[in-house]
């Protein structure tokens, strides 16, 4: 099935793409979403237009489109650009990485049924532990970029996603709730390198932005 896939560069978007392929279907483009407001209730913010260089090294045509952010609204947005997926590249599906969040995986879905094409959800009702670990035996390499959640701190910013990181958050998850994949938005991540990519991604540069008390966000620059 020709496929688009809903790419934030976060490791939930490039796995589901990943999984998709790995089942056989054709992703044709990614669409990227890229919203004014960061604590859009849909779209990943953290480092979003470095979604840029994935695509390249990927080697898969990006369609970006841009929002506001508010909320509902920004439905509209994602629907538009979806409009255009299957207008020029005649996808029959979309390709999310909701894992739990009805409230995402709904909307999504409206979406598609709306428009008469498939919703394809690879990782829905994953267990997070085992998800992680799949990511990192599937040659995942991917680092935090934002947290947002007590007792997460800026210390958490640009670590690798390793046996360390989830025996630490299997910890925090037992002591203070914290979702193990950030399902509940306590963290965001960006792919550094993965099976689909040409090459690994390196980052040069990069700024912690603060944003509240245990609010953090890492912007990069990658090559």
């Amino acid at each position: 099935m020709k496929l688009a896939s809903l790419f934030s560069g976060g490791k939930d978007s490039v796995y589901s793409t990943y999984l998709a392929k790995q089942e056989g279907h054709e992703i044709v483009c990614l669409i990227s979403i890229f919203s004014e407001n960061k604590e859009s209730f849909m779209f990943h913010t953290p480092s979003i237009s470095k979604v840029e260089k994935q695509a390249e090294v990927i080697g898969i045509p990006l369609l970006i489109w841009k929002t506001k952010g508010e909320k509902e609204k920004e439905l509209i947005d994602l629907k538009n650009a979806i409009k255009k997926a299957v207008k020029v590249y005649e996808i029959e599906g979309i390709v999310t990485g909701a894992i739990q969040s009805v409230y995402q995986a709904s909307r999504i879905q409206k979406i598609c049924d709306d428009l008469g094409i498939k919703c394809i959800n690879p990782l829905w009702q994953k267990d997070e532990e085992k998800y992680l670990e799949e990511l990192i035996n599937s040659g995942f390499e991917v680092i935090i970029v934002g947290v947002f959640a007590y007792p997460l701190n800026e210390s958490w910013l640009g670590r690798k996603i390793d046996s360390r990181f989830i025996k630490e958050i299997i910890e925090l998850n037992r002591k203070y709730k914290i979702h193990v994949a950030g399902e509940g938005g306590e963290f965001e991540s960006f792919v550094l390198n993965c099976p689909l990519f040409s090459k690994c991604l390196k980052v040069f540069d990069k700024k912690i932005l603060k944003e509240g008390e245990n609010s953090f966000r890492l912007e990069i620059e990658v090559e």
